[in-house]
C-alpha cells in the first residue's frame, strides 16, 4: 500500500507563481516516488500538489471543511469532508505518514504546530517532518532552542532548502 504525505502550505499562490510551480513539482516528485498526497484540498499549494501527483497516477486526497465558500481542487481523486476546522486538522495529520511544509500563513503554522506538539507529547508516533525553505528556519530554530531549554526532544522538524532534499529525507525516514 502506498504511503501518503500530507503537504501543508498557502492557499494564495496561483498557477504560474513560483510557489505554485514548486508545489506542483513536489506533487509530481512524490508521485514518481510512489507516494500519494494529502492536502487541505483547495487552491494554491493544495491544488498544485494535487495536480502534480495525479499526473503521475497517484492519489490526491483533499481534507475539506465548508468554512471558506471555496470549491475544492478539481485535481482531487478523493475528498474527505469534515465538520470543523479542528476535525480537519486532525484528519490531515492522521492521514499523513509524513509531512512536508511549504510556505504559508497562520493556518500552515497551526498545522505544523499541531504535528510537532503531538509528536513532542507522544500523542502520535514519530513521523518525518520536512519544512522547505528559509521561511521556516527561524521558527524551527527558535522552537528547538526553547525545547532544549525545557529539556524536551529537539530535531523533530527538519529544514531543507528545496523540495528534492525534502523528498529524499521523507523517503529515507518513512516507516
Amino acid at each position: 500500500m502506498k504511503k501518503t504525505i500530507t503537504v501543508f502550505g498557502s492557499s494564495f499562490p496561483k498557477p504560474g507563481d513560483e510557489e505554485y510551480i514548486s508545489a506542483y513539482k513536489l506533487g509530481r516528485l512524490l508521485g514518481e516516488n510512489n507516494f500519494n498526497v494529502c492536502s487541505g484540498g483547495y487552491r494554491g499549494i493544495m491544488d498544485a500538489v494535487s495536480k502534480g501527483v495525479t499526473e503521475t497516477g497517484g492519489e490526491a486526497i483533499g481534507i475539506t471543511v465548508d468554512l471558506y465558500n471555496v470549491k475544492p481542487s478539481r485535481h482531487l481523486t478523493r475528498e474527505i469532508k469534515c465538520g470543523s476546522l479542528f476535525e480537519r486538522i486532525e484528519k490531515l495529520i492522521d492521514t499523513g505518514d509524513g509531512y512536508i511544509i511549504l510556505p504559508g500563513g497562520t493556518g500552515t503554522l497551526v498545522e505544523l504546530s499541531v504535528v510537532w506538539e503531538f509528536m513532542n507529547k507522544n500523542m502520535m508516533k514519530l513521523k518525518p517532518v520536512a519544512c522547505v525553505g528559509e521561511f521556516w528556519r527561524k521558527v524551527v530554530e527558535s522552537v528547538d532552542e526553547r525545547m532544549e531549554y525545557e529539556g524536551r526532544r529537539t530535531g523533530l522538524v527538519k529544514i531543507f532548502n528545496g523540495i528534492d532534499e525534502a523528498v529524499e529525507f521523507i523517503k529515507s525516514n518513512i516507516k
